[in-house]
């Protein structure tokens, strides 16, 4: 049966999360993917702050197609992750507390993910216009001439994710390859 979360997240909450848990997350999450990541981490050296406040908060890897007529978002299936791991120290560093994408991590990510006790979800990749159910509201809140890698801020409801990565260094991954190795 899934853990059902309410969002933002919080330590005590990511304190009880283990690799291999099947989760649904509920509130809100934004959206940002490479483009997002890179503007966000140049700006912020350049003394601009980040757009949103990330204490908290759950960062979706995803562009989502455009809406139809009568729905909040179109196709919305995560995007592989690796790609936001050049980034991504240094937001979990300003307080991010959840990611949602698909793959593996970097090495210095999960060792990130562990330092500011966050967590990373793995959504099921191809599964796109299911997931887009879970999502209720779809805003655009930074970057919008990004296009579909615009920062999006999103109301979701029982978003089903795993836990691939949590703050004890539990990796699924690596757990499913060790059992089948001889």
């Amino acid at each position: 049966m899934p853990k059902e979360i309410r969002l933002p997240l919080n330590d005590d909450e990511l304190i009880s999360l283990k690799a291999g848990d099947r989760i649904l997350l509920s509130g809100i999450v934004y959206t940002a993917r490479d483009a997002a990541h890179k503007r966000m981490v140049e700006q912020e050296k350049e003394g601009i702050p980040f757009p949103i406040d990330l204490a908290g908060q759950v960062l979706y890897y995803v562009g989502p197609t455009p809406a139809k007529p009568g729905e909040a978002i179109g196709s919305a299936g995560p995007t592989t992750s690796g790609r936001m791991d050049l980034y991504t120290p240094r937001l979990l560093e300003k307080g991010l507390k959840g990611m949602i994408g698909k793959g593996y991590r970097s090495e210095e990510v999960k060792r990130s993910i562990v330092t500011h006790k966050a967590v990373y979800f793995g959504a099921v990749g191809g599964a796109a216009a299911l997931i887009s159910r879970s999502i209720k509201s779809a805003e655009v809140v930074a970057y919008e001439d990004l296009g579909t890698e615009a920062i999006r801020k999103l109301t979701i409801e029982k978003f089903p994710v795993f836990v691939i990565n949590d703050i004890h260094g539990g990796d699924i991954y690596q757990e499913g390859v060790a059992k089948y190795k001889l």
